[in-house]
């Protein structure tokens, strides 16, 4: 793999949004694929092909419906628009957040997928690690996204936890941290305290030393 390729393929925005409850941060990434907007809608909607490149889902994956990831965040899908977008709400450990999934054209033959994952600014967990803690996650996400886009493979999620233990896997979380921080720094935030972030979130997904 080409790690540095992999990770630069992706386009990051940090951001913000006022909600009700107050003020938001808006992670963003976005990358094109090799493939046409509906072969993408059913790769993000199908619970077949979700579990070949991010986890296994469960519940019933509609408007209105409930759906959990194994081992991971569950939400209700609040809007559905087939094959442009849909969002849902991200529960997981108590905390609700919320995603965006957005697949437009490419080109003549690409697909684009952007997801921005909203999440609010006024807690420990963000001040601690920044829009990283989310940001590697999905960046992993994607570059499994790629893979099965591109031979229509599937890997376990025993075998994705041995590979971002790998020096591969361990390269790539890093330089994806790397980046989070830049577009953290990008958005405003002091570059010494967007690196620090970036440092506790890289160790907390390689178990390296801060």
């Amino acid at each position: 793999m080409d790690v540095q390729y992999e990770v630069t393929a992706t386009r990051r925005v940090v951001g913000t949004r006022t909600l009700a409850a107050g003020e938001a941060a808006v992670v963003t990434l976005s990358r094109a694929f090799p493939t046409d907007v509906d072969d993408l809608w059913s790769a993000c909607t199908e619970a077949d092909r979700i579990a070949r490149w991010f986890l296994p889902v469960s519940g019933e994956l509609r408007l209105g419906g409930r759906y959990q990831l194994e081992g991971n965040a569950g939400g209700e899908v609040t809007a559905c628009d087939p094959p442009r977008g849909f969002d849902a709400t991200w529960e997981f450990g108590g905390g609700v957040s919320w995603i965006e999934v957005r697949l437009t054209p490419e080109g003549a033959d690409g697909a684009r997928f952007t997801l921005a994952h909203i999440a609010h600014v006024d807690d420990d967990h963000w001040r601690t690690y920044g829009p990283g803690a989310a940001g590697i996650g999905w960046d992993l996400g994607l570059l499994g996204l790629g893979r099965h886009l591109g031979s229509g493979a599937g890997v376990t999620p025993e075998d994705a936890e041995a590979w971002s233990a790998s020096d591969e896997g361990r390269d790539f979380i890093t330089r994806s941290g790397r980046a989070w921080a830049a577009a953290s720094a990008a958005s405003g935030l002091d570059a010494a305290d967007a690196e620090a972030r970036a440092d506790r979130t890289i160790a907390f997904y390689t178990g390296a030393e801060v």
